[in-house]
């Protein structure tokens, strides 16, 4: 949108939100991969989706949201150069679907089938299913390039003019972004993932009740983990609604209500919201599971401060033992600590 469509100081604050989302972002997101890199207990396969998303949120941050900024000035360009960057948009958020509903069908199979999961969910399979929720993730999004608002020019002999005002609602049909994406694609997966979260809970608070159950030595302390677990990926999940649907809801209103046109100032609200999801995953991380704070606190003191951390220095043999076991108790007590 172009300054002179949107109040010169409601402008600024909207580049200045961007830009803070955007760094919010990138930065939040390479600090969770960068956990699971130098965490060995956080490479299962949850954490393997999460990073996945993650990897989508980078994108948002680094590349999706520097092209809605150029976008919000009004830019001129080729129909099919906006048409491309409104496609990454589509594709990076139908991965960060994907990716969620993967998360929660991965923490279903360990609560259904505790004693099998292993052999059931291995790491090959996982990144099976990362490849094709990318894959189909770009098919999804890239529909639009042969589904557009494209006009063929009449054939009149006269060279065609295919620049535009880059916007999004320019090459983007309406009726894609609510019949075949919101309907299709982002509705029934969210349904689907409320459905599995409740299963998940029921189960394990049936599991709770029990007094004896499996062969775990601790079972209400496994499942009581589980739940906890499964409380922050909720969480996840409801803040990627709360952030995504009015977006959502307001393609509908422009289809269904042409007359009904949604103010500029709530429609870039809600593309402020869209994108602002992309920087609280790793805030919920950070509260809510243990690993992800420990490892950060890691980055952070170690990478970022350059403090030695404990048995870098030369050391005593006593010490160095003391410390070794000390090491090595942690490590043991990964697993245990979500």
């Amino acid at each position: 949108m172009s300054s002179d469509l949107m109040p010169f100081d409601k402008y600024k604050l909207y580049i200045v939100m961007e830009l803070l989302i955007a760094v919010s972002s990138v930065v939040g997101n390479v600090m969770v991969v960068w956990a699971v890199h130098i965490n060995r207990s956080l490479r299962d396969t949850t954490f393997c989706f999460i990073v996945s998303l993650a990897l989508a949120d980078i994108a948002v941050g680094a590349l999706v949201i520097p092209l809605a900024i150029t976008i919000s000035i009004g830019l001129q360009t080729h129909f099919y150069s906006c048409l491309l960057s409104a496609c990454t948009v589509l594709v990076l958020t139908q991965s960060s679907i994907l990716a969620l509903l993967a998360i929660a069908i991965d923490r279903y199979l360990r609560v259904k089938i505790p004693m099998s999961y292993k052999r059931v969910v291995t790491a090959r399979r996982a990144g099976i299913a990362v490849l094709l929720s990318w894959l189909v993730s770009i098919v999804v999004g890239l529909i639009p390039m042969g589904w557009n608002n494209h006009k063929i020019p009449p054939d009149d002999g006269k060279p065609s003019n295919n620049t535009v005002t880059c916007r999004f609602e320019t090459v983007i049909r309406m009726d894609y972004m609510v019949y075949f994406n919101f309907f299709g694609w982002v509705l029934p997966p969210l349904v689907l993932m409320l459905g599995i979260y409740a299963e998940i809970f029921y189960m394990i608070h049936k599991q709770l009740n029990k007094k004896v159950m499996s062969s775990h030595s601790d079972p209400r302390r496994y499942f009581g983990k589980e739940l906890k677990l499964a409380k922050s990926l909720a969480l996840v999940l409801f803040l990627f609604a709360v952030s995504w649907l009015p977006l959502h809801i307001l393609n509908c209103i422009t289809l269904f209500c042409p007359g009904c046109k949604p103010h500029d100032s709530l429609i870039y609200v809600a593309i402020l919201l869209s994108h602002a999801n992309s920087a609280v995953n790793p805030i919920v991380y950070a509260f809510r599971i243990n690993k992800f704070r420990t490892a950060f606190r890691k980055i952070w003191q170690q990478y970022i401060l350059c403090h030695d951390p404990v048995g870098r220095l030369p050391q005593k043999g006593s010490q160095r033992s003391h410390c070794r076991e000390t090491r090595l108790q942690e490590h043991d007590n990964d697993d245990d600590d979500v």
